[in-house]
């Protein structure tokens, strides 16, 4: 049985400046494409790949917003992502805790004002 979620998408109103903090602070590429009216920087993928993708997306529709759905990143180091959260005009929401034997979250909101989280195992 595959996971339940394999696609993403995080509204912004700036394409370029959340591509370039997303990548900044995950240490990702993200790759512009288009689709129609939409506008959409690609999370990296693997076909096949264990978790799911998705994209930053600017179109008239899409509002960056700290309620609705959150978006948990897998992160080796949450404080050290918070810290390049921080520098790269976001900041933090929540910061790491415990969620026991599951690992460590915390909560950040964005260069474009959406509530989005960070996992790790450690």
């Amino acid at each position: 049985m595959a996971n339940a979620v394999n696609w993403f998408e995080i509204p912004v109103n700036d394409i370029q400046k959340a591509k370039e903090f997303y990548e900044k602070i995950l240490g990702y590429e993200l790759s512009l494409n288009g689709m129609g009216p939409l506008k959409m920087a690609w999370f990296p993928m693997e076909q096949n790949g264990a978790g799911a993708t998705g994209s930053l997306v600017e179109a008239e529709s899409y509002e960056p917003s700290h309620s609705g759905s959150v978006v948990y990143f897998s992160v080796e180091d949450i404080e050290g992502t918070l810290n390049k959260v921080n520098e790269n005009g976001g900041k933090t929401l929540n910061p790491k805790m415990s969620i026991g034997e599951y690992g460590f979250v915390a909560h950040f909101e964005d260069c474009e004002g959406n509530r989005v989280a960070l996992h790790s195992v450690s």
